[in-house]
């Protein structure tokens, strides 16, 4: 079992990306003979690694692997390993968050209300008093019985289909491997390869996209894959940036392929001020924030509690 951790978690931006003292109460009420040490910069971070058999962290470099001889654990809340450098060390061993899938689930349904309710078009009219009554109701539409494709099944996907089903919504999940159908599944629902997503797109009301990030997902959603969604689709991204080109979703914005699009994440970020996204009107963007929550870390610490308990890095 672990006994000594060394945590360096500080955020310039996101203070629920802190890590706090109830945190580490957490761990320690959880893990008895646990000692937790907080590095409050990299410098303190580093000088300590030589103590540490576990190192929490929001990113890791390689090179600092020569101060740490005595780890065997590094664990990130972050779901992707886009900011870990080390791979496969032998005696090393990397974790990654998997508690997001709820709290992105909150915001990609919240998204889909935004648009299906024009809820931004009411607060344009509300900002010119303008009581646009039939205006508005031409642009309503219902979650129920909408064709909803995950493109990226994992735990997020699946979380994201669990929480969608509660508005009645049918969900094709896509993945590398069918694998076993979710228990929240009912008729009509599907978990299909790669290799079918062609022929959902064209019945596809709403294409979320939780693909992670690395080559093999660098423009995986082609430009050809945009013109097959149907007119007055809506697109979310919750993955990474990289998995679709921005010109060729700008393109499918305004050729009426996608009528509107939630982006959390972009090829570039922070999104540069010269983007077209940030004056389309049919865009509702955010900061790379749908699994933000004053709880994140809380969920964290648990899940990271659950896994030490359950015998993971031990010798």
């Amino acid at each position: 079992m672990i006994q000594k951790l060394l945590v360096y978690m500080t955020h310039p931006q996101v203070d629920a990306w802190v890590f706090k003292p109830r945190h580490r109460e957490i761990l320690e009420r959880r893990l008895p003979g646990l000692e937790v040490i907080v590095a409050s910069n990299s410098k303190e971070f580093i000088a300590r690694l030589a103590w540490a058999e576990a190192a929490v962290v929001w990113y890791f470099r390689k090179d600092w692997l020569t101060q740490a001889r005595n780890l065997r654990l590094i664990v990130t809340p972050a779901a992707g390993r886009d900011w870990i450098e080390p791979e496969e060390t032998p005696g090393l061993a990397i974790w990654f968050g998997g508690f997001h899938g709820p709290m992105i689930a909150e915001s990609v349904a919240g998204a889909m209300l935004y648009f299906a309710k024009a809820f931004g078009l009411s607060r344009e009219m509300q900002r010119r008093k303008k009581w646009a009554r039939l205006k508005i109701s031409n642009c309503i539409r219902s979650l129920g019985g909408a064709r909803v494709t995950i493109l990226g099944f994992g735990k997020i996907g699946q979380a994201i289909g669990r929480c969608l089903k509660a508005f009645g919504c049918q969900i094709a999940g896509v993945r590398r491997h069918v694998g076993e159908r979710p228990d929240y599944f009912t008729p009509g629902d599907q978990v299909v390869t790669v290799g079918e997503l062609a022929g959902l797109l064209p019945r596809s009301d709403h294409l979320i996209l939780t693909l992670p990030g690395g080559p093999e997902t660098r423009g995986f959603l082609t430009r050809d894959n945009l013109r097959m969604l149907p007119a007055g689709s809506f697109l979310y991204n919750v993955g990474r940036g990289n998995a679709c080109c921005e010109g060729d979703l700008v393109e499918a914005l305004l050729a009426g392929n996608l009528a509107g699009a939630y982006l959390d994440v972009f090829e570039e970020e922070p999104l540069p001020e010269e983007s077209r996204l940030w004056e389309m009107e049919n865009v509702l963007i955010q900061p790379h924030l749908s699994a933000a929550a004053p709880e994140y870390l809380d969920r964290f610490a648990d899940e990271l509690a659950d896994k030490l308990l359950a015998g993971g890095a031990s010798r």
